[in-house]
C-alpha cells in the first residue's frame, strides 16, 4: 500500500512539474511577445532586403536560404524540401517610363512576371491597334518602332501569345471582317441617302494582330490598368514543358495607369506628335530552376510521431515586395518558432514551422509536402495557416470535440492584449472539401486534416482593405500593421504550443462531413 501511495505521489509530482513547466513556457512566450517581438524585423528583411519573391527568382532562393539560416540559428532542425521547378528563371530589375512632348509626364505602369523587358532605353511613337486586316495593312509600314495601345482592361495577366489566345484572336478577326463589310454598306448608304447611321462596333479582343505586329517591328504593347495595378505572371510560359531559353517573349507587355492611358489614347486618336520612352529591366535566367520549401522542426518529447504545423507561404509576386501576401503570414510563423525556442519550449508533439514555396503558382509547396508525407497526415493535430492579411487573431471556430481543449489552451491569450477580444466558438461540422481552394491550408483539408485557422479582425479600425493590396504594386512592408503582426505571432506561439502539449491528439470527431 505504501509503495502504491509512493508511486501515485511521484506521478502526481511529475504531472504537476510538467504542467508547471508548460505554464512557465507560455508565460515566457507572452513576455517575449510583449518585450522582444521581432516579427517586423523579419518582415523588414524579407521584403526590403530580398523584395518580391517569385519562385524561379534569385530573391526567392535567397529568402529561402535566409529562413533556413534563421531556423538553425534559433535551434530548430531544418528540412529543405523540393517543391517544383520552372523552365526558366526570372528576375525583375527597375523600370521607368516617360511621355515626351505635349502633356509630358513620368509614366506609372507595371509588367507581369516572366514577360520581356526593353532592349535598353527605347523611345518610339504611339499607335492604336488595328481592328481589321485592312487597317493592319494600311499601318504596317509605321508599326516598326511604335508602342501600340491595345484594347481591354488589365486583370494582371499578360497577353496570351499561345494557342488559346490565337484561337480567340482568330474568331475575333473573322467577326471583324464581317462587321467591316457591313460598315462599308452603312457608309455607302449614308453617303447615298444623306443619313447618319452609326457604324457597328468591332470586337475588342486585345492585341488582335499580336504576332503580325511583332513581325512588323513594334517596340511593345500597352494596355489600360485600374489602380492599384495588378501584375501576375505568364502561366502558359511557366507551365509549358516546351518553354526554353530560345522561345521566350521578345517585346514588353506594359500595363499602364488607366488615367494616363486615357490621355495617351486621346492624343493618339487626334494624331498629335509625341513619343513614349521606356526602360524595363526584366531578366530571364537559364533553367530549369528548382525552388524549395523550408521547414523548421522542434521534435516532440513524448509523441514525436504526432504533429502540430504552423505555416505561411514564402513566395510572393514581385511587382511589389510581398509585405502582406504573404509576408504577414510567414513572418509570424517564424517568430512563433523563435519565441517557443527562446522560452525553453519542449513540446510533447513535434512542431513543424512551414515556409511553403509556390503557393501563388498553385499551392505547390503544400501539395509537395502532402504528397511526400502521406503517413503523417493522420497524426496531425492541426495546421495553423495564416494567409489573409496582417489582421489580429480574435478567436477560433472549432468542432464540439475540440472545444474544451481549445478553451483551456487559449486561456492565456487574454493576457497578451487584454484590449483585444478573443473567443473560442463551437461550430457544426462542414463538408470536407473535394478540391483545394485559395490557400495552403485547403491542401490539408482535402485530406481530412484539421486546418483550423484564427478568426481575424481589424480590431482598432485601421481600414485595412485586402483587395486593395492583393497581388498589386501596393503589397509592401508598410501595409502590414505592426501591432497586429506582433499579436498574431504571440497568439500563434501560445496556441500552437498548447496544442502540441495536450495529453492526446485533438479529436477529429465532427470536424468534417463526409459526402
Amino acid at each position: 500500500m505504501k509503495k502504491l501511495t509512493l508511486l501515485f505521489s511521484l506521478f502526481f509530482l511529475c504531472t504537476t512539474i510538467s504542467v508547471s513547466a508548460q505554464d512557465s513556457v507560455t508565460k515566457k512566450i507572452i513576455e517575449i511577445g510583449q518585450t522582444d517581438n521581432q516579427v517586423m524585423d523579419h518582415l523588414d528583411i524579407l521584403t526590403n532586403r530580398f523584395g518580391g519573391r517569385l519562385v524561379g527568382s534569385d530573391a526567392y532562393a535567397n529568402a529561402a536560404e535566409w529562413v533556413a539560416y534563421k531556423f538553425k540559428q534559433w535551434g530548430l532542425e531544418v528540412e529543405i524540401h523540393e517543391a517544383g521547378s520552372v523552365p526558366v528563371g526570372f528576375n525583375r530589375g527597375p523600370w521607368f517610363g516617360k511621355l515626351l512632348g505635349e502633356n509630358a509626364m513620368d509614366l506609372h505602369f507595371v509588367t507581369p512576371s516572366f514577360t520581356s523587358g526593353t532592349k535598353g532605353v527605347q523611345r518610339g511613337h504611339v499607335l492604336i491597334e488595328p481592328a481589321t486586316r485592312e487597317e493592319f495593312e494600311n499601318m504596317k509600314g509605321v508599326l516598326k518602332g511604335a508602342w501600340v495601345l491595345i484594347n481591354g482592361i488589365n486583370a494582371g495577366w499578360p497577353i496570351d501569345r499561345y494557342a488559346k489566345g490565337d484561337s480567340l484572336r482568330s474568331i475575333a478577326k473573322a467577326e471583324n471582317e464581317e462587321i467591316a463589310v457591313k460598315n462599308r454598306e452603312i457608309m455607302r448608304s449614308n453617303w447615298t441617302n444623306r443619313t447618319n447611321e452609326p457604324m457597328l462596333p468591332y470586337n475588342q479582343e486585345p492585341a488582335l494582330y499580336y504576332h503580325e505586329m511583332i513581325e512588323a517591328g513594334v517596340l511593345g504593347f500597352i494596355q489600360s490598368s485600374a489602380v492599384p495595378m495588378r501584375a501576375l505572371y505568364d502561366r502558359n510560359l511557366v507551365n509549358d514543358p516546351n518553354t526554353t531559353f530560345e522561345n521566350l517573349p521578345t517585346v514588353p507587355d506594359i500595363k499602364l495607369d488607366e488615367h494616363q492611358y486615357k490621355i495617351i489614347r486621346q492624343m493618339a486618336q487626334e494624331k498629335r506628335y509625341f513619343q513614349l520612352e521606356f526602360d524595363i529591366r526584366n531578366h530571364f535566367k537559364m533553367g530549369p530552376v528548382k525552388y524549395y520549401s523550408v521547414y523548421g522542426i522542434i521534435k516532440g518529447s513524448k509523441f514525436p510521431d504526432e504533429y502540430v504545423m504552423v505555416s505561411g507561404h514564402l513566395d510572393a509576386y514581385d511587382v511589389a515586395t510581398g509585405g502582406v501576401d504573404c509576408g504577414s503570414g510567414v513572418t509570424p510563423t517564424m517568430e512563433a518558432a523563435r519565441m517557443i525556442k527562446q522560452a525553453g519550449g519542449k513540446p510533447k508533439r513535434t512542431m513543424i514551422f512551414c515556409a511553403f514555396a509556390g503557393e501563388e503558382f498553385g499551392l505547390l509547396g503544400a501539395e509537395a509536402w502532402v504528397r511526400d508525407n502521406k503517413e503523417k497526415l493522420p497524426k496531425i493535430s492541426n495546421i495553423f495557416n495564416r494567409d489573409g492579411g496582417p489582421l489580429a487573431p480574435v478567436g477560433l471556430n472549432v468542432p464540439k470535440a475540440m472545444y474544451k481543449d481549445f478553451v483551456k489552451i487559449c486561456e492565456p491569450v487574454k493576457q497578451i492584449r487584454p484590449d483585444y477580444p478573443f473567443e473560442v466558438k463551437e461550430v457544426e461540422p462542414r463538408p470536407r472539401p473535394k478540391v483545394t481552394g485559395s490557400h495552403d491550408g485547403t491542401v490539408f483539408m482535402v485530406q481530412g486534416v484539421p486546418a483550423i485557422s484564427f478568426v481575424e479582425q481589424d480590431v482598432k479600425g485601421y481600414n485595412f482593405q485586402y483587395q486593395e493590396i492583393w497581388h498589386t504594386e501596393r503589397d509592401l512592408y508598410n501595409k502590414s500593421i505592426p501591432e497586429y503582426q506582433e499579436h498574431a505571432a504571440t497568439v500563434t506561439a501560445v496556441v500552437s504550443y498548447g496544442v502540441a502539449n495536450l495529453d492526446k491528439q485533438l479529436s477529429r470527431e465532427g470536424l468534417y462531413i463526409e459526402e
